[in-house]
């Protein structure tokens, strides 16, 4: 059976950014990576990491240096308990400046030849495997290579489409993000499954056979060679149209599931000054309509009031404009 896996870009992705890492002591882990790795593990993916290192062709860093590096990464994710089942790398560039660099290779992301090698050495289904970057190169190679994609966006700009395929499957803002978009993939493509499996009656065994000799299970030669447990299919029962109408209980509790559903999505929006501003802002409409009810409701209404009124309703309004226009200030940065 062949395997899965989840193939990232390094720098910006699975460590920080600082420009050309040309020294071990610049890696520095992201935050959630360990943990979404030993997640995604757990998940039956192998791990994989395909990045371009033209730092090598520009004479940065030389390629025993980028294995140190990789060798800090490693270590780095030891620590937390989490692993990598390879990294691939790619250090030649068009316009190296070292001679034996310079040329055009089909590792080099946008082409998938990183990832089609994986496959090939590690026998991975690219079909069920993902890509995960920040670059549209990675998404670019993932496509190409028949993977599902997820740009990792930040809250940054995002890099050129020009010359690309097409868009990436998911955006996530972290890896943390991108592994629940993973697990709430592989979810619905189980149940979507369930629902087309036929209801079959349960067949018994044929009773076994005086002359036949049982046959023996060959035991695996090792871990990874352990088939994963396949869970029950759900039987599909027909609908029943008899059933009741659900009650007010039923409805207010489905509300507020998909209220709690929101809200975990919410969790991995990164802060935004513009939001801040927005609700704080927003805020602020209630008291400016509580201050016109309290002028409508006074018992000794004189023509003042009415102005407290429309003041009222005024600056509740611009507050509303205000809150809106942060609230697309922050969708758009």
């Amino acid at each position: 059976m062949a395997n899965k896996a989840i193939f990232f870009d390094r720098d910006d992705t699975l460590i920080e950014d600082p420009g050309y890492i040309t020294n071990p002591d610049q890696v520095k882990l992201l935050d959630g990576v360990p943990e979404s790795l030993i997640e995604l593990r757990t998940m039956g993916y192998k791990l994989i990491v395909v990045t371009n290192q033209s730092a090598v062709a520009r004479g940065m860093v030389t390629e025993e240096g980028l294995e140190e590096i990789h060798n800090r990464l490693k270590h780095l994710l030891a620590e937390k308990n989490a692993y990598l089942d390879r990294i691939y790398y790619c250090p030649y560039h068009p316009e190296a400046v070292i001679p034996k660099y310079r040329k055009e290779w089909y590792w080099r992301k946008p082409n998938p030849g990183m990832l089609l090698a994986a496959a090939d050495e590690l026998d991975i289904d690219l079909g069920q495997s993902w890509m995960v970057g920040n670059q549209a190169d990675d998404i670019e190679a993932g496509q190409r290579a028949n993977c599902k994609t997820i740009f990792i966006n930040h809250s940054r700009p995002k890099p050129p489409e020009q010359g690309k395929q097409s868009k990436p499957d998911y955006e996530a803002v972290n890896i943390k993000e991108a592994v629940n978009i993973i697990k709430k993939h592989v979810r619905s493509f189980k149940q979507s499954d369930d629902k087309v499996q036929p209801i079959q009656k349960p067949q018994s065994p044929p009773p076994p056979q005086p002359s036949e000799k049982p046959v023996q299970q060959e035991q695996p030669d090792s871990q990874s060679d352990i088939p994963e447990p396949v869970e029950p299919e759900a039987a599909v029962s027909e609908p029943n149209y008899n059933a009741p109408a659900p009650t007010t209980e039923q409805l207010l509790y489905n509300i507020l599931e998909e209220l709690k559903n929101m809200q975990r999505q919410s969790m991995f929006r990164e802060f935004s000054i513009f939001r801040l501003m927005a609700g704080i802002v927003q805020i602020i409409v209630p008291f400016c309509l509580l201050i016109c009810v309290w002028f409508l409701m006074s018992p000794t209404r004189q023509d003042s009031d009415k102005i407290g009124v429309l003041i009222s309703l005024g600056f509740a309004a611009v507050f509303q404009l205000m809150a809106l226009t942060f609230y697309i200030m922050q969708d758009r940065g």
